[in-house]
């Protein structure tokens, strides 16, 4: 895309704007440019964009993040990170990308497509040379965005998270509370005049933890190399190709740059103005247009020069034109420097005076979590976030930040296609208020407020092999947690119940109105350009308190309640599981995803070695030495075992969700990863116990204790699950319900059912008759009637009871009755038949 190619434009052409900086120098003194000098004891505020940051705040590119993550690598860089931040009187606040951003949908497909093939080269790389994949292939570990936010959380550094529009309310934030710089890597902020730019990719800590070191950009600098005045960067831009206006829009516009006698004009005849110019061309070639415009605020003149060589939708594109002149405006409403002169205006800053000191925890060995007292950390739910930073005092601006956002839901979608979903129950205020209020602070998964919002929900890219039918997608194997999910969220054990009431009332059958959500993502034979509905299901089990209990519940059954409603998304709700002596309380997240991978129906997703190997390194002492674990040497890699790895922190990240959407029943830190997980300790157990043939003994060193404790986690989570060959699940989604009527024959044994008696019998369902018939004849030279498979494909039914009518007809007539809908599994008993609804 145009404008995201600015950003690289700049590192390549215009060297002189790009200056290497240390912050502690910048912490002592004034910023590069002539800004003010700061007071002596302020602290330097700088705001970081998290979504351009993620691989830095991770640790950078070491090799084993293919393995599945290692967190406490991790979780040692941030806490030495935190530590030279205090040290050098650094202040950081880290902002996370929350927002759904329909607007951007078609960028966000675009880099699902790309690391889909990145995931599929990744697995082809491993299975051909057993090595890990080059670094320009990486792809964020599953959950990595979460166990960042939760470290910094633990660390005390400041976090919050966008919920309409990321950009701008990034853009806002620094402007608006005091930042005297950002720390980021787009071409947007790079565009909207942001006075204090610091590069993210270019973030680097000293190994000694005591140099903090990026590069700063000089935009007067970038503007002498255009030659271009930034006050017309709105309309660059808006030219260059944005979410709002693509370059495939502005492509002919593009090639009329260029002209007939540029080198690369006899690209665009050869390939039909399907080939778009390279990226450095069109920027100088833009920003000559630009520089040569007489009037830039006639829009219309400007839109009508532009498209006169559109062929197709020149008004459509007219008016996203507008609309990405409307956005560049809103997010450089300020313009803080004069370029040419070299020197920044003076800011007022609301500096305020450094609070207490907040990294305690950072001076105990980040790593000794066991000799932590529980209840000493801060949890989400409890949080207060005037403690949490003095930056937290004026982040409420993303609360009123959204009346200043140009809509762009009203947008039409690119590259992608959308569907309708039936409309959302209504919610509570005041849980919608909380919702808003913990997504905000960063103390709640992002999906929760969207999901409740806008019942939607956007999922990312994990490496699996899509050639491999051994093991399920992640978004298959997870999904019944996240359909249990979307029935706690909207309350529907409650809305049931209010039905039937009514129903009873009205001496009527129950109508349940169908919840559904939208999923968006990419996986084997799913492509991410349409999403899927997924039904929201209630517990059949019992009956989950409403929402706004479980979040704002005080009494014992209410925290009772929210563990049980955890253990039950999980499928997870038995005794052992809340018996410390058999699942310690910092596992229990592991025991739970792993017993939920155990109950794929069909292929068992894992082995009895595989089970071992998990709950092995989750007890190794080895886990909380990241020092050793880089030693550790691995030979030829196992992809089976890299894919095991991704589905598991794919179940962390959906047991990490449901505990939020329930209520935190277990406290955050004993849902960090870096408790119970490494990925390259896992493959090296997963390669002693399949390649080796370890015993228990050999894969937990030798420790009679640890194999102790690994038998009564595996029996607690073996407890009650039987593993015969279960029958197919029944996808549960909206559009895809199908209805199959199974009629066994009369007097014969057929497709392995028994015979049915010619002397009548009856219908029921749930105890009830509902249903009777006489004996029927045996016809000449026939032993009864052939089995009747009937189908239908139906929304739902009009009427409960004319479906059982109809299914007793179709049972008793053998004619087709096409108003049947439903699942149903019929069968015989006592020359009764059940029909039960699957």
């Amino acid at each position: 895309m145009g404008v995201q190619g600015f950003q690289e434009y700049i590192e390549k052409h215009c060297p002189t704007a790009v200056v290497p900086v240390e912050l502690q120098k910048l912490a002592r003194g004034s910023l590069v440019g002539g800004g003010r000098q700061r007071p002596p004891q302020s602290p330097l505020r700088l705001l970081v964009d998290a979504e351009n940051c993620l691989h830095r705040l991770y640790g950078g590119f070491y090799t084993d993040w293919v393995s599945g993550g290692q967190w406490n690598h991790m979780l040692g860089y941030l806490a030495a990170l935190a530590k030279a931040c205090f040290n050098g009187n650094i202040e950081l606040l880290v902002c996370f990308n929350g927002a759904m951003e329909k607007g951007r949908l078609h960028e966000w497909v675009k880099r699902q497509v790309n690391e889909r093939q990145t995931a599929q080269q990744i697995v082809s790389h491993i299975q051909n040379k057993g090595t890990p994949p080059p670094k320009v292939w990486f792809l964020p570990p599953v959950c990595m965005v979460h166990c960042i936010r939760l470290a910094l959380l633990r660390f005390h550094i400041g976090v919050v998270q966008s919920i309409e529009d990321h950009h701008l309310e990034v853009i806002s934030l620094c402007r608006e509370n005091g930042f005297h710089g950002l720390v980021a890597y787009d071409s947007d902020y790079a565009l909207c005049n942001i006075p204090y730019y610091f590069s993210a990719h270019a973030l680097k800590l000293s190994r000694n933890g005591k140099s903090l070191t990026t590069s700063q950009y000089l935009m007067h600098e970038v503007a002498k190399q255009l030659d271009l005045n930034p006050n017309r960067f709105v309309i660059f831009a808006s030219l260059l190709g944005n979410h709002i206006l693509p370059d495939e829009d502005l492509a002919a516009f593009h090639w009329s740059l260029l002209g007939p006698e540029h080198p690369l004009a006899s690209l665009k005849v050869r390939a039909h103005q399907l080939v778009l110019p390279p990226c450095d061309v069109v920027i100088k070639a833009v920003a000559d247009y630009v520089r040569n415009m007489t009037d830039f605020s006639d829009l219309e003149a400007i839109a009508n020069d532009i498209f006169r060589h559109s062929q197709s939708r020149t008004d459509d594109k007219v008016v996203r034109f507008k609309k990405a002149v409307e956005y560049y405006s809103a997010a450089s409403k300020s313009q803080h420097f004069s370029p040419y002169q070299g020197k920044f205006t003076h800011l007022t800053f609301s500096l305020q005076p450094t609070v207490e000191n907040h990294f305690k925890s950072v001076k105990r060995r980040y790593l000794n979590f066991a000799n932590e007292n529980p209840d000493s950390p801060l949890l989400p739910s409890q949080a207060n976030p005037t403690v949490t930073s003095p930056v937290a005092q004026g982040l409420e601006v993303i609360g009123h930040l959204n009346a200043q956002i140009p809509s762009l839901l009203s947008m039409p979608t690119r590259n992608h296609m959308d569907i309708t979903t039936p409309p959302l129950p209504m919610v509570a205020p005041e849980v919608l208020r909380v919702a808003q209020h913990r997504h905000k602070k960063g103390l709640m998964y992002p999906y929760i407020y969207h999901i409740l919002t806008k019942g939607e929900i956007k999922l990312s890219v994990t490496i699996e092999d899509e050639a491999n039918q051994e093991l399920p997608s992640a978004v298959q194997l997870f999904r019944p947690i996240r359909q249990h999910v979307y029935g706690v969220l909207f309350s529907l054990a409650e809305a049931k119940k209010k039905a039937e009431r009514l129903a009873m009332r009205r001496n009527r059958l129950p109508e349940y109105p169908p919840v559904a959500v939208k999923e968006w993502a990419a996986y084997k034979g799913k492509s991410p350009h349409t999403p899927e509905l997924v039904e929201a299901l209630p517990f059949r089990e019992w009956t989950c308190p409403n929402l706004k209990k479980l979040w704002l519940g005080k009494a014992v059954e209410d925290k009772n309640g929210r563990m049980r409603a955890f253990l039950a998304c999980m499928r997870s709700d038995a005794p052992a599981m809340l018996n410390p002596a058999c699942v310690p309380t910092h596992l229990l997240v592991l025991c739970c995803v792993l017993r939920f991978m155990l109950q794929w129906p069909g292929v068992r997703v894992l082995r009895g070695k595989e089970l071992d190997a998990f709950l092995a390194q989750a007890l190794s002492p080895k886990l909380y030495e990241p020092e050793q674990l880089q030693e550790l040497k691995i030979d030829n890699l196992d992809p089976r075992g890299v894919q095991l790895a991704a589905l598991f922190m794919s179940g962390v990240d959906m047991a990490l969700l449901a505990n939020d959407v329930c209520g935190q029943p277990i406290p955050w830190e004993h849902c960090c990863p870096w408790m119970y997980f490494d990925g390259k300790l896992l493959q090296s157990k997963l390669i002693r116990a399949i390649r080796e043939k370890a015993p228990l003994i050999d894969l937990c060193d030798g420790q009679v204790d640890q194999v102790n404790k690994v038998k009564k986690m595996r029996q607690s989570i073996l407890e009650g699950l039987n593993f015969s060959p279960p029958p197919p699940p029944h996808p549960h989604f909206y559009f895809t319900t199908s209805v199959c009527v199974c009629v066994p024959t009369v007097g014969s044994w057929s497709a392995g059912l028994p015979s049915m008696s010619t002397q009548g019998g009856k219908l029921e369902i749930a105890g009830t008759v509902v249903g009777q018939w006489a004996g029927i004849r045996r016809g000449r030279g026939r032993g009864g009637f052939p089995i009747q498979v009937r189908s239908y494909n139906r929304f739902c039914s009009d009427s409960y009871v004319d479906d059982v009518k109809n299914i007793c007809w179709s049972l008793v007539c053998n004619e087709e009755q096409p108003d049947a809908a439903g699942l149903w599994c019929v069968m015989r008993s006592n020359q009764t038949l059940l029909v039960c609804g699957v």
